[in-house]
């Protein structure tokens, strides 16, 4: 298979392109649409991401299948420092165009689906597969929604040893200073 062609970012692939082979795409973002999507994501920063994707024809949709790596920089949940974290995944997922006679069709109240079996495909909103959306949407995935610097420990703070209502009354003064 012929080398990844570098996409650039933002990053969207016609089905059509895809039926008629497969697609191999490496995407690396810019510094600042790296800082747009930290910014998205909600972390301190995003000091590098790149990401090999790999589209080929599934059904009348595409499976798209990659490894995204990723430098992001959070803030410790325990001590409020920031800290780096390196992010290596790999992601696989089906999707389907809108009109697709293979799309699942939604039935309120089925609990049936097995949690271990594959993921539904997703049903795109036209005819192209928003590859970096798919890039972010694992990245997101892979972030610790409560970071901690390795070697970080939480202190719990000591109890209040009063919790009466007046005890914040104790410590006024409330002698009549006219004199």
């Amino acid at each position: 298979m012929a080398d990844p062609v570098t996409a650039p970012w933002p990053c969207e692939i016609p089905l059509s392109q895809v039926d008629r082979g497969a697609v191999k795409l490496r995407l690396e973002p810019s510094e600042e649409q790296r800082s747009a999507i930290a910014k998205q994501l909600g972390i301190v920063s995003l000091e590098a991401l790149s990401a090999e994707v790999f589209l080929t024809s599934w059904l009348d949709g595409a499976e798209v299948s990659g490894v995204l790596r990723a430098r992001v920089v959070q803030t410790c949940s325990a001590t409020a420092d920031d800290f780096e974290t390196p992010i290596d995944a790999r992601f696989n997922l089906r999707v389907l165009p809108a009109n697709s006679e293979n799309a699942p069709q939604e039935e309120f109240g089925d609990l049936g689906a097995d949690p271990d079996g594959d993921d539904p495909p997703d049903v795109l909103e036209g005819q192209t597969v928003d590859v970096s959306g798919y890039v972010i949407e694992h990245l997101a995935l892979e972030l610790d929604p409560f970071p901690r610097k390795p070697g970080a420990v939480f202190v719990q703070p000591p109890e209040p040893v009063e919790l009466s209502p007046f005890a914040a009354l104790k410590g006024l003064n409330l002698k009549d200073d006219q004199g």
